[in-house]
């Protein structure tokens, strides 16, 4: 191969990916603007009145693309519907819909996903996913409950796991939400440094 030909296929790999970053990074701005915007209005923000009045904007890690896994899908069949524990006495009926396996850092992970059964019969729910997962960043710079990812039934044996779109539950920042905990089968042995950071309430002034 010639090195003008070697120099156009670098050139069009390089641009390829610049592009796909690209994507990606206005995927992600977007998937926060939503977010803050629904933590901004009274009708569907989590917060506590007091909070909500001094709110300006959540606070996200760095946008990473490495972090940004096209994962394969495993469907798992014949799961029993089972209880997720929740920080309170709630009791949602869950299943195992399924597993993403994927490499990162030349380290091979599988998470488990879900599917509330009771959200399933409602119509804008029907193909949605739930995949709640811990991290090593939990308790210090990120919830220390975990975080959530929504995703949805994918068409084919692969589906993307965006970090970047990982989440607070609603109970990180008012009590009088009960929210899932994240099964232990979920819980990374590694650092997750993108998505939504812990929340830190504003000081009163004196």
């Amino acid at each position: 191969m010639s090195v003008f030909r070697l120099s156009i296929l670098l050139i069009f790999f390089i641009g390829n990916v610049v592009a796909q970053d690209s994507t990606a990074i206005k995927r992600i701005l977007s998937f926060q603007e939503e977010l803050n915007r629904d933590f901004s209005s009274e009708g569907t923000s989590p917060l506590t009145v007091k909070d909500l009045e001094q709110f300006k904007a959540l606070e996200f890690f760095k946008i990473d693309t490495s972090f940004c896994i096209l994962a394969k899908f495993v469907r798992t069949q014949y799961e029993t519907p089972f209880i997720m524990k929740t920080t309170t006495g709630r009791e949602p009926l869950y299943v195992k819909y399924g597993e993403a396996h994927f490499k990162f850092d030349d380290q091979t992970y599988v998470l488990n996903i879900y599917q509330n059964q009771g959200l399933k019969t409602q119509p804008e729910y029907e193909d949605y996913l739930f995949l709640p997962f811990t991290d090593l960043t939990n308790g210090d710079t990120s919830y220390a409950g975990g975080r959530f990812i929504d995703l949805k039934i994918p068409e084919n044996e692969s589906i993307l796991i965006d970090f970047n779109t990982a989440y607070n539950p609603y109970c990180a920042y008012n009590d009088r939400y009960s929210c899932p905990i994240p099964p232990e089968e979920n819980n990374l042995d590694i650092e997750v440094p993108v998505g939504v950071k812990k929340f830190k309430k504003k000081l009163e002034n004196k």
